[in-house]
């Protein structure tokens, strides 16, 4: 069965940081590029961070430059993606996709299907 595992979400205050992981299982992630989306209560599901599947390029939303880092290590079928001073609005569930072709201009909108979606991880950023 081919899953894509989010963790390592939590309850974080403002200014504090998380580290999410994406697994895969059933198939290798080596081959592609991955995307983190999240979605936000009562909002569209929105990419945030993109890295190819060598890892030399990534793309990241204007609302979290600077503050996060996407990173993979094919070696262990893993992606993740470090938050940094977190805000209360990165609050919602985050999820990871295989994506692609690039990491370029609208990658968020070639999410590849043959992948199901995860049930994402939990982040809340609140005092």
């Amino acid at each position: 069965q081919l899953q894509l595992v989010e963790s390592g979400g939590g309850l974080v205050q403002p200014g504090g940081s998380l580290r999410l992981s994406c697994a895969a299982s059933g198939f290798t992630l080596d081959y592609y590029d991955i995307g983190w989306f999240r979605q936000a209560p009562g909002k569209e599901r929105e990419g945030v961070s993109c890295i190819t599947s060598r890892g030399g390029n990534t793309n990241y939303a204007d609302s979290v430059k600077g503050r996060f880092t996407i990173a993979r290590d094919n070696a262990k079928n893993t992606v993740y993606l470090q938050m940094n001073s977190l805000k209360p609005e990165d609050t919602g569930i985050y999820y990871c996709a295989a994506v692609g072709p690039s990491c370029g201009s609208s990658w968020s909108l070639r999410r590849l299907s043959f992948v199901p979606w995860g049930q994402g991880t939990q982040v809340t950023v609140s005092s």
